[in-house]
């Protein structure tokens, strides 16, 4: 069963809420591309270069900024475009599942960057706590949106 794009009274809560989790992941794909630039640049970045504390050239130049050839980044851009599609497909229960399930691996994913950012490279990457807010904030609605598609 699905829910119904509009209502008399204007787009349904469901549709209200795809749309923002596609804004959220287009935001998400954004900062993951700056992270790429930054990752292959040999300058500098100026804008995240805030003494030892932050700095996202330490973040997006480590070792634990590649899994193999591919820079995290670059997964980061593919997972968020992923989760545009899934929005944008996510009407019915099973596919705002499948996008819920999405959401929380990518989640995983960024709060283990996140420690290795904190515990490891003892430095921040302001991109990269913007990623984290952006997939923790797709996961929450994507937890809504599939809550209410069940509950329907």
């Amino acid at each position: 069963m699905s829910t119904p794009a509009t209502t008399p009274l204007g787009p349904s809560r469901s549709a209200v809420l795809a749309w923002a989790i596609f804004l959220l992941a287009a935001v998400g794909v954004v900062l993951s591309v700056i992270s790429v630039v930054s990752h292959y640049r040999t300058s500098a970045t100026e804008f995240c270069d805030i003494g030892e504390t932050f700095n996202c050239d330490i973040v997006n130049r480590s070792i634990y900024s590649t899994i193999g050839p591919v820079p995290v980044a670059g997964i980061g851009v593919a997972g968020y475009a992923a989760l545009m599609a899934l929005a944008h497909l996510a009407r019915n229960r099973q596919k705002a599942l499948i996008m819920f399930a999405a959401a929380v691996a990518g989640l995983a994913f960024a709060l283990y960057l996140t420690y290795i950012e904190a515990y490891v490279l003892v430095t921040w990457c302001i991109v990269c706590l913007g990623s984290l807010a952006m997939i923790s904030l797709i996961t929450l609605l994507s937890a809504w949106q599939t809550m209410r598609l069940w509950r329907a």
